[in-house]
């Protein structure tokens, strides 16, 4: 079994075969977790309730098959986080940067999930959502913010986006991609 796992293994890390991994997408309630999840599967923009029962979808980016959830980010949601962790591969952040009131909320819950031991070598894409608003603020504050200037992890990245423009998802989904 092991030889047969080694082969597998080969054949991915040469691009013959696709990889497949597990992703949550998280954040707070509003931050657009669930806009881009619906613009990465059907390429629209569209007017979407908020999450209130976790959904996934599977997505690919690049070579690799993401079972993608997407949990809610309102307080009572925030609670079922932890079950969904097991075997995760990837951890999608949302963060709207047109909400400063809402930072020190965000950083709690992604600083969280970034002590958890379980996830110690789990990629984390933390995205400041919504760049297109003009109360969005800079890559440099919202790192400041969220407590990211001093990280010692090197799977931590951040990207700004915009999900209603479709701006600077995808550069960070490669990122993603390649991490996992």
């Amino acid at each position: 079994m092991d030889f047969i796992n080694w082969i597998h293994g080969a054949l991915v890390s040469l691009g013959f075969l696709d990889k497949q991994a597990k992703l949550l997408l998280l954040g707070l309630d509003n931050s657009g977790k669930t806009t881009l999840l619906y613009r990465l599967v059907t390429d629209r923009l569209g007017a979407l309730e908020p999450t209130q029962h976790p959904t996934s979808e599977e997505l690919s980016i690049d070579n690799t098959v993401c079972t993608t959830f997407d949990l809610g980010g309102h307080q009572q949601a925030r609670r079922l986080w932890r079950d969904y962790t097991p075997e995760v591969s990837g951890i999608i952040f949302v963060v709207d940067a047109a909400d400063p009131e809402r930072f020190a909320e965000a950083k709690a819950e992604l600083w969280a999930l970034l002590t958890m031991d379980e996830l110690a070598n789990v990629t984390f894409l933390v995205l400041g959502n919504k760049i297109d608003h003009p109360n969005a603020v800079s890559d440099v504050e919202l790192r400041s913010q969220l407590g990211l200037d001093n990280i010692l992890r090197d799977n931590v990245g951040l990207f700004m986006c915009s999900v209603a423009d479709k701006q600077g998802y995808g550069e960070a989904l490669r990122w993603l991609a390649q991490c996992i």
